[in-house]
């Protein structure tokens, strides 16, 4: 009996430890793990968009955080974006927060709307699309 316990025991844990590392390996983003190189334009397992901030300290010492933001993606989550599509779409991987601003600019606007954005890299264009339609620009 008490044999036939430790093995229900083990199988428990072993699943237990199992289920554990298949979600580290599928991938789970949390945004608050993620490094300045990896944070803007990254999309958390929650849909949830992160965010890089930059705080100084009052040594002077520039500190780099990423941070879930309360904006949602549509349809997506656990993305990372490429470094093809920062570059096709004229993105910065160290712009902070999140604004439609950029939208403003004519040479921005060009590359969002280049074949080689539009086309392939989806996270990218939703972002923009939802911030103009929420800021009313579209």
């Amino acid at each position: 009996m008490a044999s036939n316990f430790s093995l229900k025991t083990f199988a428990v844990l072993a699943l237990a430890l199992f289920a554990f590392c298949l979600q580290a390996t599928l991938g789970e983003i949390t945004c608050e793990n993620l490094d300045q190189d990896t944070c803007a334009y990254a999309v958390s397992s929650t849909s949830k968009r992160c965010v890089l901030e930059k705080h100084v300290k009052r040594s002077g010492e520039e500190e780099y955080t990423c941070r879930t933001s309360e904006i949602e993606a549509d349809k997506i989550k656990n993305w990372i974006e490429t470094d093809q599509c920062v570059k096709a779409c004229g993105l910065d991987r160290k712009s902070f927060g999140i604004s439609s601003d950029s939208l403003l600019e004519s040479r921005f606007t060009e590359m969002l709307c280049s074949p080689q954005c539009y086309n392939s890299c989806l996270n990218v264009v939703d972002l923009y699309f939802n911030l103009a339609v929420g800021e009313g620009k579209i």
